[in-house]
């Protein structure tokens, strides 16, 4: 696992509240992180029961909540937004980063349940959330900023991913055009594409490849290492603050330069 110092974090969210979905782990646990040492009152949303776990351990930091949820329904995600607003009154920043682990086969062989469950979660879950996360942001007047995490998948499809690849790209087109309809109400809605991120979920990826760390960054990116949650985290935090507030309908290569290579 590659070292990499935190950046320095300011209070550009204070007072906000923000939701971050998928938080029990990884970039969402990162980004739950990050956000609240910027001193956004945060709600963590996972299907796992984890997720409290989760908020025990970054209570210390903030004032957190954790929200269970299967963003796939919609009353799920409507309960999200109504337990969200009973606590903290309203809702300014959400990022929505919940996502199903890719697919394993060709596209000449997908697994048709698995594809319809992928897609359920990664395109219609995250286009659910922006649509009653929107919904919250009209009805307090306007203002917010949302972001979807998509992947680097989106611009340079990797092998027997086909279901993730396509919801993932699917995403950019969401973004887009919920930009087009937030921007009447001064709400900014982007997308971050991460690269090669380091999680356990990775790491067990490579023995199942039968790869080393070294020899996959090479390929991965152009720093020869892997990205760290906390990077895609601070993205994150960028979009969401007002220092990127003439910004929206982007999506983000936060890839180590892999697009470069």
């Amino acid at each position: 696992m590659p070292r990499v110092a935190e950046a320095k974090i300011f209070p550009v969210l204070k007072d906000k509240v923000a939701i971050v979905t998928g938080g029990a782990q990884g970039m969402g646990k990162a980004t739950a992180e990050v956000f609240l040492k910027a001193g956004a009152k945060v709600v963590v949303c996972d299907i796992k029961k984890e997720g409290e776990d989760v908020v025990t351990e970054l209570s210390k930091l903030g004032d957190v909540i954790f929200v269970q949820a299967d963003i796939s329904k919609s009353a799920e995600v409507q309960n999200l937004i109504e337990k969200t607003v009973a606590r903290f009154d309203r809702l300014d920043v959400a990022v929505n980063n919940a996502a199903l682990t890719p697919d394993k086969t060709p596209l000449t062989d997908f697994d048709e349940d698995y594809w319809n469950k992928l897609t359920s979660i990664n395109l219609t879950g995250t286009a659910l959330c922006c649509k009653y996360e929107m919904q919250q942001m009209i009805k307090q007047g306007g203002n917010g900023s949302i972001v979807n995490i998509t992947s680097i998948n989106a611009y340079r499809p990797q092998p027997n991913m086909p279901a993730y690849t396509v919801s993932k790209h699917a995403l950019i087109g969401l973004t887009k055009h919920a930009a087009t309809e937030g921007g009447l109400h001064n709400i900014r809605i982007n997308a971050i594409a991460p690269g090669a991120i380091y999680s356990d979920m990775s790491a067990a990826a490579l023995k199942t490849m039968g790869t080393t760390e070294e020899a996959f960054t090479r390929s991965a990116t152009v720093f020869g290492r892997f990205g760290m949650p906390h990077e895609v985290a601070q993205g994150s935090l960028w979009l969401c603050s007002d220092a990127s507030s003439f910004v929206t309908g982007v999506c983000l290569p936060i890839d180590g330069g892999f697009l470069a290579m």
